[in-house]
C-alpha cells in the first residue's frame, strides 16, 4: 500500500469522525476509537504500511462480528515521523483532540519514549507492538513484542556453535540501537566471545562507509547489527554486501517484509523473531489468507512488526469485554488477564506487562523468505517492570 493511499484513507477516516461529531453525541457514543501513531515517514516508513494494514484487517473482522461491546471500532492513524518531535504531536493529537479510547502502535523507541509522558498524562491504555530494547515501563503501557532477553541468545548461541569467537557490533545511535547492543555485548562476553568493535551512526544514517572500513580492518567472525527498523537496515545491508564482507551476519532489527525489499542483499542474514510467514499453524494460514483477500496485490508482507499490531487490537477487544467498559482504570488490569490466540500462537501480557513468546531462529533466503532453523517455546521476557503490578 502506498503512503499516498494511506493518506487518502486517513482523510476519509477524519471525515467519518467529523461527520460523527456533527451528527451528535449518540453516534460518537456508539464507536470505540483506537489511535495508531506510526512512522509513515522517516526510518519506519518501510514497514509502517504493513502495520496499518494489520490493524485495518483486525478492525474489519471485529466490526463484522458486532464490534466491541456492540460498538463499531474506528481507527485514527497519525504519522509520528519515526521520531520524538513527531511522536509528541501525534500522541497529543490522538489523546487530547481525537480523544481515542486506546493507543496501539509499532514505533521507534525514540517515538515511544517521547509519547509515554503524554500517555501518562492522558491516562489512556497503550499497547506497544514493536520489538525493542526492553525495560520501558508505564502504568498505562503493555508490550506484546519481544525484548533482548528473548531474542539475542538464539543468534549468539548459534554463531558460537558455528565457531564464532570475535564480534563487531553496529547500531543506530539511540535507545533501541544502544540498548539492544549493550545487552548483546554482555551476553557475548558472558558466553566467551570477544567484541572487537562497536560503532553507532545517527538513526537516519545512509552512509556506512567509515564503519564498514573498521569492520574490514577488524575482520570479525560475526557481525551483529541493531539499527532503526526499515530504511537503515536496507542501506547498511546493501553497503555491507558491496564491501565484500563475509562474516556471519546477525541482524537484531530486520523484519521479514524489509528483508524482502532488500532483494538478494538479504540472503544469508540470520534473524530471530516471534513471527515468520511460514509458521505452519491453522491460525497463521487463516490470517495470511484474510490479508491476501483484503489487500490483494497491495498486501505488504506480514512481519514481526505488523502481526503484533493485529493481535494487540484483539487483546484490547478482549480486555474491554472482560472489563465491560472502555474505562482505562478497568481495562488496564484486564490486559494482563486476557489471552489472544493469533498468528503467533497464544499470547498473554502477564509478565510485568510483557509476554512470554515462542521465538524462532531463521536465515533469510534469496527470495526474502525465512528458513526456520530452530524454535524456542515460551521464552520468558525476564525482569522488565518489577515495580508495576
Amino acid at each position: 500500500m502506498s503512503l499516498m493511499r494511506i493518506s487518502r484513507r486517513r482523510l476519509l477516516l477524519a471525515g467519518t469522525v467529523a461527520a460523527g461529531l456533527l451528527a451528535g453525541p449518540a453516534l460518537a457514543a456508539d464507536t470505540i476509537t483506537i489511535g495508531i501513531p506510526v512512522g509513515l515517514s522517516g526510518a519506519n516508513s518501510v514497514v509502517a504500511p504493513s502495520v496499518v494494514q494489520s490493524a485495518e484487517l483486525a478492525v474489519e473482522e471485529i466490526n463484522a462480528k458486532g464490534g466491541i461491546l456492540g460498538k463499531k471500532v474506528v481507527l485514527e492513524v497519525a504519522d509520528d515521523a519515526s521520531g520524538a518531535a513527531g511522536a509528541q504531536k501525534a500522541f497529543d493529537s490522538l489523546i487530547f483532540q481525537k480523544k481515542v479510547d486506546a493507543l496501539i502502535s509499532m514505533e521507534t523507541s525514540a517515538a515511544r519514549n517521547a509519547g509515554l509522558p503524554i500517555v501518562n498524562r492522558g491516562k489512556v491504555p497503550y499497547i506497544y507492538t514493536s520489538f525493542y530494547e526492553g525495560r520501558s515501563c508505564s502504568p498505562y503501557m503493555y508490550v506484546n513484542a519481544w525484548v533482548p532477553d528473548q531474542q539475542v541468545a538464539p543468534i549468539v548461541d548459534y554463531f558460537k556453535d558455528k565457531g564464532a569467537k570475535t564480534y563487531f557490533l553496529i547500531g543506530s545511535d539511540y535507545a533501541f540501537g544502544r540498548g539492544m547492543l549493550a545487552f548483546t555485548k554482555e551476553y557475548i562476553e558472558k558466553t566467551g566471545g570477544k567484541i572487537v568493535g562497536d560503532e553507532y551512526a545517527p538513526m537516519d544514517a545512509t552512509d556506512w562507509t567509515a564503519i564498514l572500513s573498521k569492520v574490514k580492518a577488524a575482520n570479525p567472525d560475526a557481525i551483529i547489527t541493531s539499527t532503526a527498523g526499515g530504511a537503515p537496515n536496507v542501506t547498511l545491508t546493501k553497503q555491507l554486501r558491496a564491501a565484500g564482507i563475509k562474516s556471519l551476519y546477525g541482524n537484531l532489527a530486520v523484519d521479514e517484509g524489509t528483508a524482502k525489499s532488500m532483494g538478494p542483499d538479504a540472503e544469508g542474514i540470520y534473524i530471530a523473531g516471534s513471527y515468520f510467514t511460514n509458521i505452519d499453524t491453522p491460525a497463521n494460514k487463516a490470517f495470511l489468507a484474510a490479508m491476501e483477500k483484503k489487500f490483494g496485490k497491495e498486501m505488504k508482507t506480514p512481519n514481526d512488526l505488523s502481526v503484533p499490531e493485529y493481535e494487540a487490537v484483539y487483546a484490547y477487544k478482549a480486555a474491554v469485554e472482560k472489563a465491560g467498559t472502555t474505562d482505562a482504570a478497568k481495562v488496564i488490569p484486564a490486559l494482563a488477564e486476557v489471552t489472544v490466540d493469533g498468528p503467533r500462537g497464544a499470547i498473554t501480557m502477564n509478565k510485568q506487562r510483557h509476554a512470554p513468546l515462542t521465538m524462532y531462529l531463521g536465515q533469510v533466503k534469496g527470495d526474502g523468505s525465512v528458513d526456520i532453523i530452530s524454535t524456542f517455546k515460551d521464552v520468558d521476557p525476564g525482569e522488565q517492570c518489577p515495580k508495576l503490578k
